[in-house]
């Protein structure tokens, strides 16, 4: 019998108190592995042979900030689902984490425990910030477009333009298969096409694109 698979998870973050106790919490989750735990971006890098599925990035550290190492650890495992921790909640600092490649974030005023169910929605996909802020932080996607997104956005056609739309609206995938007659793996293969012709790795990556270009109204994050 396969053991069972785990969610591989590396912190990153310079508070030694706060890190100890996700450290802590991780260890007795029977589903969720810690594969490691750094004090800053150089640390971080040292640690991705580890391929983590989710990373908790502290925003603000000493040296290169939470920000830029998402990007760079996403140039070096492109399907590592990075979460930024924060208690900065300016849409701005957001909507540049989530151009960086951030799958969303998570104000420090939560509870540790909390964050438990935070890895296991960013390893499934979801992008993960309260839903307050989510329409603020769309607002600045949208004011920061890219003629080069927009230029990859004209290449799709008018069914995965209406699924891209819709799952940037926050549908799943089985919603939009029972809204538009189709099964769900037909919708799977359109969101393969549409990750190849946008250039992207994930599915978080081109929700974000399209709510930089007005693709979708404000619904829930998905």
């Amino acid at each position: 019998m396969s053991e069972p698979q785990h969610t591989r998870v590396l912190v990153v973050d310079d508070h030694e108190v706060f890190s100890e106790a996700l450290e802590l919490l991780l260890g007795r989750q029977p589903d969720l592995q810690l594969v490691g735990s750094a004090r800053d971006a150089d640390e971080a890098m040292a640690l991705l042979f580890h391929e983590p599925d989710v990373v908790l990035m502290d925003l603000d550290m000493p040296g290169v900030n939470g920000i830029e190492a998402t990007r760079r650890i996403r140039e070096v495992v492109p399907a590592a689902k990075v979460v930024l921790l924060t208690g900065i909640q300016r849409p701005d600092v957001i909507a540049d984490a989530l151009a960086a490649g951030a799958c969303g974030y998570v104000p420090k005023t939560r509870a540790v425990d909390e964050l438990m169910d935070v890895i296991r929605r960013a390893a499934a996909g979801e992008i993960v910030m309260p839903e307050g802020d989510l329409a603020a932080v769309l607002e600045r996607l949208r004011g920061a477009r890219a003629d080069t997104g927009e230029a990859a956005l004209e290449r799709l056609t008018p069914r995965e333009t209406e699924i891209l739309s819709a799952l940037a609206a926050g549908s799943t995938a089985n919603e939009i298969a029972a809204s538009l007659g189709i099964s769900a793996l037909t919708v799977q293969s359109h969101m393969k096409s549409i990750l190849a012709k946008l250039g992207v790795h994930s599915k978080i990556e081109a929700v974000t694109l399209a709510w930089r270009h007005g693709l979708a109204g404000t619904g829930a994050p998905v």
